[in-house]
């Protein structure tokens, strides 16, 4: 009997509330499992999860939400057999190649945990004033981003655009990949189980075209990550986001090199700059 695998939201399996599901196959058209096909109901209840995560989340210091992050990596890399498998047969690559695939996906999420600690550092800045104040630019967390999970780079694409919402203290709504969710199921299991509050991230399996447009039109979502997002349907989010106000990361069509050294965008795209004023005294 295939296993059917549920949504992850507030820091639970929930069922979809649709009660449908869909069959996940293999690159060779192996049945593997059947997956939770959400509909715009778990989309309105994972940013609602999210949203009461986020104060949490984004007041923990720096360092915890390194150790965080860290700590996934390291149940990551307890369950590396599990998810060398699942990638695998998801696309299609032997074994030893989905291993090392597996092995940057830890590797960027020891990175971001790494830069949890240093953006304030970096983005932020002291600036020069004509003045006896103080100026200080501090950038801070812009809330709740949704995230359209690459559809091809089932598990490294994902950490890859999942970390450094995280590391940069949002909470997140992840739509995956709909043909290749498996390692990001996994990925939920990890997250249970790894010191993360729950409703930080949430993930929510199914197809884009039906839950990105409820996802960017949501009044609650401040930022949209659309990686994962058809080309033809792009423009429509992009209206449906400015309808909200919401911060857009317009990403390529195609999915970048995900084994590249990541950089800083997807941090600052998810961070806002606070400035403040203090006068100096005497």
């Amino acid at each position: 009997m295939a296993k059917t695998c549920k949504l992850y939201v507030g820091g639970k399996f929930p069922r979809s509330e649709s009660g449908r599901v869909y069959p996940v196959r293999a690159a060779d058209g192996a049945l593997l499992a059947n997956a939770a096909l959400a509909s715009r109901k778990d989309v309105r209840d994972a940013v609602a999860a999210a949203r009461k995560a986020f104060p949490g989340w984004s007041g923990a210091t720096a360092y915890n939400r390194g150790q965080v992050l860290f700590r996934i990596a390291e149940v990551m890399e307890g369950r590396r057999a599990q998810f060398g498998a699942e990638v695998a047969a998801a696309e299609g690559i032997g074994f030893d190649a989905a291993s090392a695939v597996v092995d940057a996906a830890i590797d960027r999420v020891v990175w971001f945990a790494g830069w949890t600690d240093k953006i304030t550092g970096v983005l932020g800045a002291a600036n020069p004033v004509a003045g006896p104040y103080f100026s200080f630019s501090v950038p801070e967390p812009t809330g709740v981003v949704g995230v359209l999970a690459p559809q091809d780079s089932s598990l490294l694409g994902l950490v890859s655009v999942l970390a450094p919402v995280l590391a940069a203290g949002n909470a997140a709504v992840v739509v995956t990949s709909a043909e290749r969710p498996l390692p990001a199921i996994a990925l939920s299991e990890v997250l249970a189980t790894s010191d993360v509050p729950g409703g930080v991230v949430n993930l929510l399996t199914g197809t884009t075209s039906e839950l990105a447009p409820r996802l960017a039109s949501h009044a609650d979502v401040n930022a949209l990550d659309l990686t994962g997002a058809p080309a033809e349907l792009r423009p429509e989010l992009e209206r449906a986001a400015a309808g909200t106000v919401t911060r857009v990361l317009r990403t390529g069509r195609t999915e970048p090199d995900w084994t590249a050294s990541p950089g800083l965008e997807r941090l600052r795209a998810f961070t806002e700059l606070k400035t403040v004023w203090h006068p100096i005294g005497t």
